[in-house]
């Protein structure tokens, strides 16, 4: 079992949570996104600064105004203005999000001999967990590749598998919830664990993972799985072919996005320009509505 017997758990407040994940000094990522309005804020700022009460007073504000809060899970290079791959200084932490059967994968986690105790457990919604490992000496490449095993392993969201995510903060609403629910998270590890303390095994589509030599495990992945991306190509080019306006086509993707990527106005407008390029050079019926210009050659959203 996957215990720290060594650590009483504790509930961690906004301020004390920020503290455990960061140094004082460190550069971190604040996402304010208003569900209503579609509005969306980013701050990157010393977890000192994020964590006073003057800042936390702001972040309640905006909670009790309709909007989630999130924080990006690694620290930012100083000088960065954004939490893009290039941006992030260090791998702190590798993270899952357990948002189908989440009680019964945090449990399946707490008992597996696989995976350390982990160091924090957010409750997002009923029945939903966000759970977090304190790590060092993790490349981003190693670090994204665990992201996605213990995804695969745990039933967890494959969309939250890159270093630039942002989970919950403890202490504010769950917006997306019709009933308010507050975050809470616990401590449950004071640890700090490198590769080696994760066992589990390395899962690729053409590789099936194993209990044992002679014994295969069911994938946890269905075969047909999309990544987000693909479902964003997916309802983009339908959309406008059936003649919707591109801009609106653009908020739908750029609103569902803004937990997960660092400029999602800018990676909505690149996708529907991609879809409108693509229709146009086929078949398919004459794209109504205005044509979106493409801001940048460099797709930053992939």
């Amino acid at each position: 079992m996957s215990t720290d017997t060594a650590f009483t758990p504790r509930s961690l407040t906004a301020s004390q949570y920020v503290r455990e994940l960061f140094e004082p000094a460190d550069n971190a990522a604040i996402l304010v996104r208003n569900r209503s309005t579609g509005h969306t804020v980013q701050r990157i700022a010393k977890a000192e600064t994020i964590a006073s009460p003057d800042f936390q007073t702001w972040l309640a504000s905006q909670n009790a105004g309709g909007s989630d809060v999130f924080m990006g899970m690694n620290p930012i290079k100083d000088g960065a203005h954004s939490r893009t791959k290039g941006d992030i200084k260090d791998l702190r932490h590798v993270y899952l999000d357990l948002d189908r059967k989440g009680d019964e994968s945090l449990e399946a986690i707490r008992n597996s001999p696989s995976v350390p105790a982990p160091n924090f457990v957010l409750d997002t919604s009923p029945g939903k967990h966000q759970v977090v490992w304190k790590v060092s000496g993790f490349s981003q490449d190693e670090a994204e590749s665990l992201l996605h095993s213990l995804a695969n392993e745990f039933g967890g969201d494959m969309a939250a598998t890159d270093s630039t995510r942002v989970l919950r903060v403890p202490g504010f609403a769950n917006r997306k919830l019709p009933e308010e629910f507050i975050v809470q998270a616990r401590q449950e590890s004071d640890a700090v664990y490198t590769l080696r303390d994760f066992t589990i095994h390395e899962d690729s589509p053409e590789t099936p993972r194993h209990l044992s030599d002679d014994q295969e495990r069911p994938r946890t992945v269905p075969s047909d799985h999309r990544s987000q991306s693909e479902h964003d190509w997916a309802f983009a080019k339908p959309a406008l072919a059936r003649g919707d306006d591109p801009e609106v086509v653009i908020q739908r993707i750029a609103d569902y996005r803004s937990e997960d990527k660092d400029n999602p106005n800018y990676y909505a407008r690149h996708t529907v320009t991609k879809a409108q390029s693509e229709l146009k050079s086929s078949s398919s019926p004459q794209i109504s509505g205005r044509v979106v210009g493409d801001e940048s050659s460099q797709d930053r959203g992939h």
